[in-house]
């Protein structure tokens, strides 16, 4: 029985994803469960590869199928045809780089919609760097929801056993508030409820994050819990699902870890992001270096399967063979994880 395929796009070839594909797909126990695939420009691999000292061999294959039949020592490399020929700058932002991030992302979702592979792992792009090669996205979760043409989607953090699902993402704290509403929120929560089904959690317990502090104050401290949040909360009750009263977001995670619920949906990218971040990054300042990177980024509402890393680019790291390939492992024992649950 052949192993499930998974497409690894490169990230923006200047910042840490090419490095960390390398060293991640190197390991022997993962190639005995996956068929990696990576999707980028195989000159960018091979350069990371001897960066490393990497055992792998970069190959180009035509196909995922072609990745299928390769030897455990070649690492498979599927390039985008619209890409022409070039240099890639490393550690700095470039128009040229966004342009090759966005093809790699494209052939990617082009791929698993036909069925070819069974899930997209993504590594880092930067955003300004898209936006230079024309590309004006907000990031890979608006990307997706395009190019699949999928009705709505959120972003899903994991790390450490906590979950977190957002409501709005890549916007101003102004803007969050604004797109807090009922509709969205409803929207959020019945793909939270999905996602955790799909996981093997029989009777997802899902806590709602207050976007006020202490959660409005009967008002004092404003009114979209009231207005916008519990009608939502409401309307989901409804339907049937396991949802709290909007609560406090200062303690409404600590009660997701002690047990209290599967997920949390937060109302904007800090409330959600910084809880996460704080269980699956390490920094030691004694030696400038991250000792842990874990935590992984899934897409919900998708026709596909999408996990990422839950990192940047991190161009102060990268092309120095420092690079911490912990997220991406994570993320593809994820991917992994949704396409055995799908299957079954």
């Amino acid at each position: 029985m052949n192993k499930p395929v998974l497409a690894v796009t490169m990230g923006d070839p200047a910042g840490v994803g090419p490095e960390i594909t390398v060293k991640a797909l190197a390991d022997p126990l993962l190639r005995e469960r996956v068929c990696p695939l990576v999707v980028g420009v195989a000159q960018v691999l091979t350069d990371a590869s001897a960066l490393l000292g990497n055992p792998l061999r970069v190959e180009t294959v035509a196909s995922p199928e072609e990745a299928l039949r390769a030897p455990a020592d070649v690492l498979s490399v599927l390039e985008p045809p619209t890409l022409a020929p070039g240099e890639y700058p490393r550690a700095q932002i470039d128009a040229r780089c966004g342009e090759a991030a966005f093809r790699s992302i494209e052939l990617a979702i082009q791929i698993a919609l036909a069925g070819q592979v069974a899930a997209v792992v993504t590594n880092p792009l930067h955003k300004t760097a898209l936006q230079l090669a024309g590309h004006h996205y907000a990031g890979h979760t608006e990307i997706f929801r395009d190019l699949t043409g999928a009705g709505s989607s959120a972003m899903m953090l994991v790390a450490q056993g906590l979950r977190v699902v957002h409501v709005t993402t890549h916007c101003s704290l102004h803007e969050a508030a604004a797109r807090c509403r009922t509709k969205r929120i409803l929207q959020v929560t019945r793909l939270a409820h999905e996602a955790l089904l799909s996981l093997g959690i029989p009777s997802p317990r899902l806590g709602m994050a207050a976007l006020n502090p202490h959660a409005g104050e009967a008002g004092l401290f404003g009114n979209e819990e009231r207005e916008q949040i519990l009608p939502a909360v409401e309307a989901a009750r409804k339907e049937g699902l396991d949802v709290s009263d909007p609560l406090p977001a200062d303690t409404i995670f600590c009660l997701a870890l002690g047990g209290r619920f599967d997920a949390v949906i937060a109302q904007y990218h800090d409330q959600g992001h910084i809880p996460v971040k704080l269980l699956g990054f390490h920094y030691d300042d004694r030696t400038g270096q991250w000792t842990s990177v874990s935590g992984i980024n899934v897409t919900l509402g998708l026709p596909i399967l999408r996990v990422s890393v839950d990192h940047g680019t991190a161009f102060d790291q990268a092309w120095r063979g420092q690079a911490n390939p912990e997220s991406l492992h994570d993320a593809l024992d994820f991917a992994l994880q949704m396409t055995t649950a799908r299957g079954r």
